[in-house]
């Protein structure tokens, strides 16, 4: 289960730091085995979107508060049950966070990410959380508890995400592939241009900018969320804590990629 995988990455990250490069290396090298493989056959492929779209959903929502285990998460998305005891909202994210995933993997092809792109991505999760905040800028001055950093005023948003798809799409043509989806990430919870919802877009784009590239899904284990966000935290001043978290998790997200594939 992808749960057990996520705890794995949790130990593997609190084993110490290795260096970038060598990091980014075996990324490289477990990749090039990945890529021998392909093409897949179609059954392997859809049993693998699958996968990963209640992994990720679990995963990410987890990180978020949300209180749905990975087996809840997939009878509430698979099934369209409630689980007794559990919030309404939790559903919610749960659904909308699934349909978001598919909505993702339909942009794989394109190579781009645009501001429409991220608009509907975040109107595919909030929609049925908040109809006349999704997929819409915010307009007022959020905060995030337990930062030190403000966020930028709301009359900037639409400027700084005009500049953060330029940025991205300039760190595609110079910058190692998972760096770039890991620095996307960053600058995009830096400008929080939604009320709600930002890390789960966050984290949505950061894995459209891997697919893109030709690489796999990474999870966040949420046993690592005191770590995501306080490296998030730090990046103000210093990335490269979350760099190699994001690193690590893409790595271990591929080892259990080749496993199930029994490469």
């Amino acid at each position: 289960m992808i749960e057990n995988v996520l705890i794995s990455i949790s130990r593997f990250y609190s084993q110490g730091k290795e260096q970038m490069s060598e990091l980014l290396k075996k990324i490289d090298e477990l990749q090039k085995q990945i890529d021998d493989m392909r093409p897949l056959d179609r059954e392997t492929v859809h049993s693998l979107k699958e996968y990963y779209r209640i992994g990720l959903t679990w995963s990410s929502n987890a990180l978020e508060g949300n209180t749905l285990t990975e087996s809840e998460t997939k009878v509430v998305i698979e099934d369209g049950l409630t689980i007794g005891g559990k919030p309404l909202r939790d559903h919610l994210e749960a659904r909308g966070h699934a349909e978001a995933f598919s909505h993702m993997l339909g942009l794989v092809d394109s190579r781009t990410i645009t501001e429409n792109d991220i608009l509907m991505l975040h109107r595919l999760f909030y929609r049925s959380i908040d109809d006349a905040g999704a997929g819409v800028y915010r307009k007022s001055q959020v905060f995030i508890s337990g930062s030190r950093y403000p966020l930028p005023a709301p009359d900037r948003v639409p400027e700084l995400m005009h500049e953060f798809t330029g940025k991205t799409a300039s760190m595609r043509k110079t910058d190692h592939p998972v760096l770039t989806a890991a620095r996307t990430h960053l600058d995009f919870v830096f400008i929080h241009p939604f009320v709600d919802g930002n890390g789960r877009v966050a984290r949505l784009l950061m894995n459209l900018v891997l697919l893109q590239e030709g690489y796999t899904i990474a999870l966040i284990s949420p046993v690592l969320r005191p770590e995501y966000i306080s490296s998030i935290e730090a990046a103000h001043e210093n990335n490269s804590a979350f760099i190699e978290l994001v690193c690590r998790s893409v790595y271990e997200t591929q080892k259990d990629y080749i496993r199930m594939l029994n490469l």
